[in-house]
């Protein structure tokens, strides 16, 4: 009895990460993507030890995302780096296993969470969003 084999199955790359989170921006409204032209994309595996102890998280699976910076409508100050979206590959793709939610709606989310600081918007004001990109 011959058995067919499968395909190698790899993990999302950061680069598969980006290329969702890029596609999660582009189906915001255009009042918002008008204000993202200087908000720059990382994707890492990890929050570094630094980040993880400043927001008191033990395991460093416990952070998908993060912005940094200061919000549309606060003054820039000298020296500001430019507002951040930090996305964390290895959490997300662990949540992404665990909760069976679709990676690209999984993005879609974090990512739209994470804007949502950089306009300084409620909770609740940020699932409106969330359901207005749709994955």
């Amino acid at each position: 009895m011959s058995q067919t084999r499968q395909p190698p199955r790899f993990a999302p790359t950061a680069q598969d990460i980006e290329t969702l989170a890029l596609e999660a921006l582009s189906r915001l409204p255009d009042p918002f993507r008008e204000h993202l032209f200087n908000v720059v994309l990382f994707v890492e595996d990890f929050a570094d030890s630094d980040t993880l102890r400043a927001m008191d998280i033990d395991d460093p699976f416990g952070l998908t995302g993060l912005y940094t910076g200061r919000p549309v409508g606060q003054d820039a100050q000298t020296g500001d780096t430019p507002p951040m979206i930090h996305l964390f590959r290895r959490p997300l793709l662990d949540e992404w296993v665990e909760t069976g939610v679709p990676l690209d709606a999984l993005i879609t989310h974090v990512v739209v969470h994470e804007i949502g600081h950089h306009f300084g918007l409620s909770d609740i004001d940020m699932h409106v969003l969330e359901d207005m990109v749709g994955s």
